[in-house]
């Protein structure tokens, strides 16, 4: 049977969430050249997918996290697929904003969360870290006990596997570049002289792609 990252990798590369083009890299909102592009979003156009995605993520939690209490999704991303494993799991659901909203009550979290409530936090992508342990850390200022995270895709980036040591918060993905990069290369969906310009960039993606 294939395992849930390679089964999950190659739904991605299908249903076309995940682009790769090492020969003409997009260019990320931070200014990066990278030669993927992940879109978990479009994971919501498809029913069977996004219910087998709810599910495996929904096991996670059920395995590891018996007693959570509230699930939270990230802004936005992650709103959609929080909502729908909440639903599975029959627990409240919240979400958390990037920064407190500038109008109304200038809520960063919003639903309901109680001091001491067990949260486990769900995203969707995971690059460096940053913004969903942002959330995280919002969620703890606000009296959440965040038992840990969990994710569809991650990059595997060296920063971000030390953030998440640094915050001292468990991270599990369904899938990842690695697993990514494996199954596009078996089906063909790149060459093989791609291969090794796909693994640099993972090592440096700040730097990968621009001329000194």
């Amino acid at each position: 049977m294939e395992s849930v990252e390679r089964s999950v990798a190659k739904s991605l590369l299908d249903i076309k969430a995940v682009l790769l083009n090492p020969e003409k890299p997009f260019v990320w909102a931070s200014g990066w050249h990278s030669p993927i592009y992940c879109d978990n979003r479009k994971i919501l156009s498809y029913p069977e997918f996004r219910e087998q995605v709810c599910r495996w993520m929904a096991d996670i939690i059920i395995r590891k996290y018996p007693n959570v209490e509230v699930i939270a999704g990230v802004a936005t991303g992650a709103i959609a697929h929080g909502a729908l494993i909440a639903h599975f799991l029959k627990k409240p659901f919240i979400y958390v904003r990037p920064k407190p909203k500038d109008h109304g009550t200038g809520s960063q979290i919003e639903g309901i969360l109680k001091e001491g409530d067990k949260v486990v936090v769900v995203e969707d992508l995971i690059s460096t870290g940053t913004s969903s342990l942002a959330a995280a850390t919002a969620l703890t200022k606000a009296g959440a006990d965040v038992m840990g995270m969990v994710a569809i895709f991650s990059y595997n980036f060296n920063v971000s596997r030390r953030a998440f040591e640094n915050a001292n918060i468990e991270l599990d993905t369904l899938t990842n570049y690695d697993a990514l990069i494996e199954v596009a290369s078996e089906t063909g969906y790149i060459k093989e002289s791609e291969i090794g310009l796909l693994k640099e960039w993972r090592f440096s993606p700040s730097t990968w792609g621009q001329e000194a």
